[in-house]
């Protein structure tokens, strides 16, 4: 296993939360909300999950210093990048868009490499590491032959020399974390470990290639997060950052008919037009199935868009069909154990960061720990009480508190 030393832990939230795609709009963000959530926290000093999209890294790559400057002056720390969105993330609709370019496009390559450049140029003089997530590769129906796998390969080889050498330039060593995601090429912890005994086999590149852990998309692919953690581990997989974030879950089993119509009819409050929110079943047996957006999956249950009189005997017999339990990939606030039927994977959270800040963890870990609920925006109103940085202060407070717990 590739030797890393941690000293401490890093937290912070992803600011992919916010919209806007040039430098402007990412410092008054920066001002509106995480220095007014760092202030509402009551902290010294937080830490920030930059989003760059390609405009504002454009932006941004010759302007490092006055920008480093401004995070000082309100005690922000930059200590990682989500690098997944490449674009605007916030217009009206992002579904599939957001795994463009794929790796095997140059376009992703040299979007890296600066965004490399400008965390290598920020990153505090205490920090030892500086962490990137990107996307597991790209979406299947966009690959159209395995030469374009293959070309995905060498680009993150090619990354992994340059990350290498902006380590040896600068001294600060820059690590790149794929993070796997339902319905993607990677979407499982055995994906990412087959790819990488493929395609980086040599310990160079798992040096400054990683995994990036989203604690939601690992939930939605029903995966236990302790065998997650330990397969990385034996894998001799470092873990670049851990996303801390909570999915929606429909235990239909514990529910009596009537309450499952109920909670379809929650459901349907979830089902927005920006962003893909793949859903993993648990059919009736166990078997593993993942839908592919949760709007189809309830528009192909038409029970789900009926009223109790109007199913009458079928409702009382199986709304769900069969369905045992749905775990949905829409990142809700990581304090919500519980809301009207539907609960969430909070426990994962709580499982995950307990197994990694554990003595005998067996895990290589960077210690970054990014809290990415990018949802706040299309979240049922009644779910978004008070402004965002109150909610964001919200969450990095309970996180801290269970963090304090768990060591």
């Amino acid at each position: 296993m590739i030797e890393l030393k941690v000293a401490r832990h890093t937290i912070g939230y992803c600011t992919n939360v916010h919209a806007g795609v040039d430098l402007e709009s990412i410092r008054g963000n920066l001002e509106r909300y995480a220095a007014s959530a760092r202030i509402a926290c009551g902290l010294d000093e937080l830490g920030v999950g930059l989003w760059l999209p390609a405009q504002a890294a454009v932006e941004l790559s010759t302007q490092t210093d006055d920008f480093a400057e401004f995070l000082l002056q309100r005690r922000l720390r930059a200590y990682t990048i989500n690098g997944f969105p490449y674009d605007n993330f916030h217009q009206d609709v992002v579904k599939r868009a957001v795994y463009q370019p794929a790796w095997w496009q140059p376009e992703r390559l040299e979007y890296t490499q600066r965004l490399a450049d400008i965390l290598a140029r920020l990153l505090p003089e205490d920090e030892e590491f500086g962490s990137i997530s990107t996307l597991p590769i790209g979406w299947p129906s966009d690959c159209e032959n395995d030469s374009m796998l293959d070309q995905a390969g060498a680009n993150l080889r090619q990354l992994a020399d340059y990350l290498q050498n902006v380590e040896s330039t600068t001294g600060r060593r820059i690590v790149v974390a794929i993070e796997p995601e339902p319905g993607c090429i990677l979407d499982s912890a055995e994906d990412i470990i087959d790819w990488f005994d493929k395609y980086l086999p040599d310990e160079v590149h798992r040096k400054y290639l990683t995994v990036c852990h989203d604690i939601c998309h690992s939930a939605v692919m029903m995966e236990p997060q302790l065998e997650v953690l330990r397969r990385y581990a034996e894998a001799s997989i470092t873990i670049g950052k851990v996303q801390v974030s909570s999915a929606i879950v429909a235990d239909w089993q514990s529910m009596a008919a009537d309450r499952c119509l109920e909670a379809l009819g929650q459901l349907q409050q979830f089902a927005e037009d920006r962003y893909l929110h793949q859903t993993g079943q648990q059919l009736a047996g166990g078997q593993f199935k993942l839908a592919e957006d949760l709007p189809d999956l309830l528009a192909a249950n038409p029970i789900s868009e009926q009223t109790q009189e109007e199913v009458g005997e079928a409702a009382a017999r199986d709304p769900v069909g069969g369905d045992e339990r749905w775990v949905v990939h829409f990142h809700v606030p990581i304090f919500l154990e519980r809301f009207g039927h539907l609960t969430t994977s909070q426990q994962d959270v709580l499982e995950c960061v307990r197994a990694l800040l554990s003595e005998d963890s067996p895990n290589n870990f960077t210690g970054h720990l990014e809290i990415e609920t990018y949802a706040w925006s299309v979240l049922p109103a009644a779910m978004r009480k008070r402004g965002l940085a109150e909610d964001i202060a919200q969450e990095i407070t309970w996180f801290r508190r269970t963090l304090l717990e768990c060591l």
